[in-house]
């Protein structure tokens, strides 16, 4: 099968930007929440405590600002609030990079073009002729929002044709939450459930306006509850490579190295592969379904 970055169409139906205000107050309420004062060195002297995690003035305190500054980012309001300032929260919060990156996007927006709702994501010719290279190797094109917009043949045969889905159902996020299937698919569904998560956390931190996304997150919010529930934690993080275990319909367990390649042409898209070890009956089976290409889902349901 040939890769494609067909593109849903304008008229899917878009929501309201996100509030960035109140993104920031729930990231850093949520952040200071999981913290402990034996995490950071500070005596809890076994008092009752009304909130879950440090205080706002035991924050403020690490962090080396007032507590009526603090309080005052916490109620969202990031304007001029410094670079060293959030470096110092971040520290205090014992934030990973990607909440560090997630926080000053949401704290300190970077000024930029309104980016019209209907823009179509495009797929470089050259990167679909090197998805159909890569013969032997499952590998798609992802793009914002969790949206997938170029695949190759081996990965039709990995996770279905999905040449035969609406454009609008290519998405991961729609795929994982809202088909069965997908959910037998990844033995690991709830670690899959959350990285997806994760990422459109981050998305919504660099680009609230996205009316999209705000769709998106709201479609999934009202048919899954277990997106509900991970949406609410704002958990951030990116995940480059690992090993997915799958259970295909055809040829059973797999055991494959992901690697995801972020390309530096300023689309905002990445490059995804999948490869099994050497000499492995992974390997084996992805040499199986190769001889059945796109029709390996569909002979695996006849």
């Amino acid at each position: 099968m040939d890769s494609r970055d067909e593109q849903p169409d304008a008229g899917v139906a878009t929501g309201r930007p996100l509030d960035r205000r109140a993104e920031l107050s729930e990231f850093l309420r949520s952040r200071r929440a999981r913290l402990k004062p034996e995490d950071v060195g500070l005596a809890d002297f076994g008092r009752h405590r009304r909130v879950p995690g440090l205080r706002r003035e035991e924050l403020a305190q690490l962090a080396g600002v007032s507590v009526a500054y603090y309080t005052r980012l916490e109620q969202g309001n990031g304007r001029n609030v410094s670079a060293e300032v959030l470096d110092s929260i971040a520290r205090a919060l014992r934030l990973t990079d990607a909440e560090h990156a997630h926080l000053t996007h949401l704290a300190k927006p970077k000024a930029h073009k309104k980016k019209p709702a209907a823009r179509q994501q495009q797929v470089r010719a050259v990167l679909r002729q090197l998805l159909d290279a890569m013969e032997g190797v499952p590998a798609y094109i992802v793009g914002r929002r969790a949206e997938i917009l170029a695949w190759n043949r081996m990965a039709a045969a990995l996770f279905g044709d999905w040449g035969e889905l609406p454009p609008g159902e290519r998405n991961w996020a729609r795929l994982v939450f809202l088909r069965p299937d997908y959910r037998e698919l990844f033995v690991d569904w709830e670690q899959k459930a959350i990285d997806i998560v994760c990422a459109l956390r981050m998305d919504a931190g660099c680009d609230p306006d996205d009316a999209r996304l705000s769709a998106l997150v709201g479609e999934l919010s009202v048919k899954s509850e277990e997106f509900r529930r991970l949406w609410a934690t704002h958990d951030v993080k990116e995940k480059s490579h690992g090993v997915k275990h799958l259970h295909h319909p055809l040829v059973g367990e797999l055991a494959l190295n992901f690697e995801s390649f972020r390309l530096t042409d300023g689309s905002e898209q990445s490059l995804v592969t999948y490869h099994a070890d050497p000499d492995s009956s992974s390997a084996d089976s992805l040499r199986l379904l190769a001889s059945w290409g796109a029709d390996a889902t569909r002979a695996a349901t006849r």
